[in-house]
C-alpha cells in the first residue's frame, strides 16, 4: 500500500526511488539531516516506503538554537494566546485523522483500528493541553495573610527548550503525550521519534505549525544514537522524556540527568493478569488475548503472563487457545486483528523466546510462528501464541516479550497470584479479573504496578491522568501527560509580598 500523496507535504518531498524522503525542520525550514540516510519499510509487505537521514549533533545544535531563541517570545505570551493554536491543531489532527492512520498503520505494521485508536489517544491529551490555564493554577494559589503584613502565591513558570525522545511503537500517540503540554506551558520542544516510522511524527509536526505554532517553538530532528545522546547532553535543554526499552531508559535518565536535566524515562515492562476462580472466563479470555496481541504484542502495556487459579486453570486455558485460533492475521491497512511486527530481526528473538519456554519445559498450547499472509509473503508476521504451564522462573516469564504471546501460569491462591507479580522487576501495568470486591481491593492496595485495571484487559490511562509506571519501568520522578505533565514542564516560584504601613 502507497502513503498518502506526498506532493505539497513540505515534511515529506517525493523522492525519485518512490516513497517520501523524511526531513528535519529546524525553525519552521525542513531541510535534510546531515548525516547518512536510511530506509523505512513497510513491515506488511517488506517493500521500502521512504527514506529519512540521521541527524549528527551538529543538527541536534541547530535546533536547540532554534528552540531557546524562540522560547525567549513563546514564553512571554498569555497562555490564553499559547492554547489558541493548540484548538486548531485538534481540528486538524480529527481532520486528517484517517489518512494519518492509513500512513500509521503502513509504516509500523499494525491494524488499521489499532492507529485509528492510536491517534485518537493522542488527540485526547491535546484537548487536555487546551485547558493549561486551569491546569497552571494548581498549587498557584494566593494566601492573603500568610505571616504578619505578608501575602504569598506560587507561580509557575516555563524553564526552556525540552526534547522528547520517543519510541516506534506507538509513533502518533507518543510525541502527543509531550508536545501539546510542553507548548502551552510557554516552552520551546524539539521531537526526536523513532528512525523506524519518522513519517507519521513528520506529519504530526507539519500540522502542528499549520495550526498556527511559530517558527522554532516545535522543531524534529531525525536519527539515531547520536541524536539521543547529543539531546541529553545539550546544556541548553532543560529537560528530555524518553519512552522505549529499559536499558536504554536507563541510559537517558542517567546520562541526561548528569548533565542537569529533568529527566521522565519510560521504560520496558511485564505486566501480569490474575484471573480469579470466580471471573466470567470467557469475557476475560478475550480480554488478554486482546491485550497481549494488539499491536501485534509491541507495547508496554501487553499484559502477557496471566496467573490463572487452579481451579479453573484449564476451562480458561481453553478459551485463550479458542480466541488466539480466532484472532485474523493480515495486512494491517486492511483492518485484520493482528498486524505484521516492526523487523525480522525482531520477529526472531520474539521466537526465540517461544523456543526457550518450551526448552524449558513450557506446554504450547497455539503456535503462531509459521505464519504467511497471502499476497504479502515478505511480511513480518506472527500469529497469537500461547503457552501453558509457565513458572515465575522462565525467561518468557520474567522478561518483556514484545509479541503476541501469551503466557500461561497455575497460582493455588490469590495471594501466591499477588506475590508473583509483586516478585516482578518492573510495574508498568497489571489486570485483575474477578467478580469478588474483597479480591479487587486487595489487589489495587497490595499489587506494585503504576497501571491497574479490574475486568479490563489493559489499564491504560485517560489523558487527564498520568501513565505510572513504577520501579524498572520507570525513571525520574514525574510522568507523562495530565497533572504530572504540568508540574514536569514548569517549575514554581514563590513570591512573597509585604508593603510596609508609613
Amino acid at each position: 500500500m502507497a502513503l498518502h500523496d506526498t506532493t505539497g507535504d513540505p515534511a515529506l518531498d517525493p523522492t525519485a526511488e518512490g516513497g517520501a524522503t523524511v526531513h528535519n525542520c529546524v525553525a519552521g525550514e525542513w531541510r535534510d539531516p546531515s548525516g547518512e540516510r536510511h530506509p523505512i519499510t513497510d513491515p506488511g509487505t517488506g517493500e521500502r516506503v521512504g527514506t529519512v537521514g540521521y541527524s549528527t549533533a551538529a543538527d541536534v545544535d541547530d535546533a536547540v538554537a532554534a528552540a531557546s531563541e524562540a522560547f525567549a517570545d513563546w514564553s512571554q505570551r498569555p497562555v490564553e494566546e499559547r492554547i489558541q493554536p493548540l484548538f486548531r491543531y485538534k481540528a486538524l489532527l480529527e481532520e486528517h485523522q484517517e489518512d494519518l492512520a492509513r500512513t500509521l498503520a503502513t509504516e509500523h505494521g499494525k491494524t488499521l483500528s489499532e492507529a485509528r485508536g492510536e491517534l485518537r489517544r493522542g488527540i485526547e491529551n491535546v484537548e487536555v493541553a487546551c485547558g493549561m490555564p486551569s491546569l497552571l493554577k494548581e498549587g498557584s494559589g494566593i494566601v492573603e495573610g500568610a505571616a504578619p503584613d505578608i501575602d504569598e502565591a506560587g507561580v509557575r513558570q516555563p524553564l526552556g527548550v525540552f526534547a522528547a525522545i520517543t519510541p516506534f511503537n506507538f509513533p502518533g500517540m507518543i510525541p502527543l503525550w509531550f508536545l501539546p503540554h510542553a507548548v502551552a506551558t510557554g516552552n520551546a520542544f524539539i521531537l526526536k521519534p523513532s528512525e523506524r516510522d519518522p513519517i507519521t511524527p513528520a506529519r504530526l509536526v507539519a500540522l502542528a505549525h499549520e495550526a498556527g505554532i511559530p517558527e522554532g517553538v516545535v522543531n524534529l530532528v531525525n536519527g539515531g544514537p547520536e541524536s539521543v545522546n547529543a539531546i541529553c547532553d545539550h546544556e541548553a535543554i532543560a529537560g528530555v522524556s524518553f519512552v522505549g526499552s529499559t536499558g536504554v531508559a536507563r541510559h537517558v535518565y542517567e546520562r541526561a540527568a548528569a548533565a542537569g536535566k529533568r529527566v521522565q524515562a519510560q521504560g520496558g515492562a511485564k505486566n501480569h493478569v490474575i484471573v480469579s476462580d470466580s471471573a466470567a472466563l470467557d469475557f476475560a479470555a478475550e480480554k488478554t488475548v486482546s491485550s497481549a496481541c494488539a499491536c501485534a504484542g509491541e507495547r508496554c502495556l501487553a499484559n502477557d503472563v496471566v496467573l490463572t487459579m487452579d481451579a479453573v486453570y484449564d476451562e480458561f486455558a481453553e478459551a485463550v487457545v479458542a480466541e488466539a485460533e480466532a484472532a485474523e492475521v493480515g495486512y494491517g491497512p486492511d483492518d485484520p486483528d493482528v498486524g505484521a511486527l516492526i523487523t525480522s530481526e525482531h520477529r526472531d528473538e520474539v521466537a526465540g523466546y517461544v523456543e526457550r519456554a518450551i526448552e524449558e519445559g513450557a506446554e504450547l498450547l497455539r503456535d503462531g510462528r509459521d505464519v504467511t499472509v497471502p499476497g504479502h509473503e515478505d511480511g513480518i508476521y506472527m500469529g497469537p501464541t500461547v503457552l501453558g504451564g509457565v513458572t515465575p522462573d522462565m525467561e518468557i516469564a520474567r522478561e518483556e516479550i514484545f509479541g503476541p504471546v501469551v503466557a500461561l501460569s497455575r497460582v493455588e491462591s490469590f495471594d501466591e497470584a499477588i506475590e508473583t507479580l509483586n516478585a516482578s522487576e518492573y510495574g508498568n501495568a497489571a489486570s485483575l479479573f474477578t467478580e469478588r470486591g474483597r479480591e479487587a481491593q486487595q489487589f489495587r492496595r497490595e499489587a506494585e504496578a503504576g497501571n491497574l485495571a479490574v475486568n479490563a484487559g489493559t489499564a491504560a490511562p485517560m489523558a487527564f491522568y498520568h501513565f505510572g509506571g513504577q520501579k524498572a519501568s520507570f525513571f525520574g520522578d514525574l510522568h507523562a501527560q495530565a497533572d504530572d505533565a504540568v508540574r514536569f514542564y514548569t517549575d514554581q516560584t514563590v513570591y512573597i509580598e509585604r508593603w510596609p504601613g508609613e
